[in-house]
């Protein structure tokens, strides 16, 4: 699982504003800089959590070197950042969250693959194809598929279609999901069969999924059987995807 972040402070009660202000985490933005600067990675992890009460411009700019840091905990709370404030240079966010695909350790790896998804960087599909095939990590592996599905971009079926014969039970339910979230009918007769799968959580992401291609009447017939399925989830889930 990704390290854990610690949560920044509780925010100051006071509503000052102004370019000298002192920001809703009671850090000046001069503090938070000489945190992100600390020799103490727990304080630079701190800064970095306390950006998220400076303009994000500027806030960009202060993450970009510590997508680099020589500490995982860091890289990866920095990495896991740029899912918005890469929305201020998304040219800039690529080539940090690419370099961040190639890191040592996975969790950073992941947290990459995440961001680049929420930024619908589709210019990475090739890198993140890149680590899919060569990385050991059933949580990067998941991490690339959900990323992939995030952004829909079709031109991610292919590798999307062989994540359903990965190993990790896991990442063929995340795969399942990305293929719905993908709408791409060529997924259709790839999902179907997923319904009468023994294990719950499969049909229920199937159920999510085929909410994607309901106006298919094959679709619409398995979400009628998944109704009626044993499980409560799965049932309930399926009855509100054919009534939305």
């Amino acid at each position: 699982m990704p390290p854990s972040v610690p949560s920044p402070a509780e925010p100051n009660s006071g509503s000052n504003s102004g370019p000298n202000s002192t920001p809703e985490s009671g850090q000046s933005p001069e503090q938070i800089q000489q945190l992100l600067h600390s020799e103490n990675f727990g304080d630079r992890i701190k800064g970095i959590n306390f950006l998220r009460t400076l303009d994000p411009d500027i806030a960009f700019k202060l993450i970009t070197p510590l997508c680099s840091d020589n500490n995982t905990r860091v890289r990866y709370a920095a990495v896991s950042q740029v899912s918005t404030l890469g929305e201020q240079d998304k040219a800039a966010a690529l080539d940090l969250l690419k370099n961040a695909l190639g890191d040592d350790e996975p969790d950073v790896q992941a947290a990459a693959a995440d961001s680049l998804g929420a930024l619908k960087l589709t210019e990475s599909l090739p890198d993140l194809q890149t680590l899919y095939e060569n990385t050991p990590e059933w949580l990067v592996k998941m991490s690339v598929v959900a990323c992939l599905g995030e952004m829909g971009d079709r031109n991610a079926f292919d590798l999307l279609a062989s994540a359903l014969s990965a190993d990790n039970s896991l990442v063929v339910v995340s795969a399942i999901g990305a293929l719905g979230e993908l709408g791409d009918e060529r997924a259709l007769p790839l999902l179907l069969p997923y319904a009468k799968n023994d294990d719950w959580q499969v049909r229920h992401r199937v159920a999510q999924a085929l909410g994607h291609f309901r106006q298919h009447e094959e679709a619409a017939q398995t979400l009628t059987l998944l109704v009626a399925d044993e499980s409560e989830l799965v049932a309930d889930t399926a009855q509100r995807v054919m009534d939305s």
